[in-house]
């Protein structure tokens, strides 16, 4: 899927990305494909869904320079 993160707490490494229709998803920063820590908002990203932690669907294999 394509989105972009409109969220992201660097102290807690946690992030929210949102795709075109407005479909929300959360990640963790070891999610990230480039192995960063951190990534801004605004940035344009690809990413996969999977299923998280009690039952809520989380973003995985977050890249960035897609």
């Amino acid at each position: 899927m394509d989105g972009r993160v409109v969220a992201f707490d660097a102290a807690r490494g946690l992030g929210t990305v949102e795709t075109g229709d407005g479909r929300r998803y959360g990640f963790h920063c070891t999610r990230l494909t480039d192995h960063r820590r951190d990534i801004a908002v605004g940035t344009p990203v690809r990413f996969r869904v999977v299923p998280g932690h009690l039952g809520v669907w989380e973003a995985d294999a977050v890249d960035p320079s897609a």
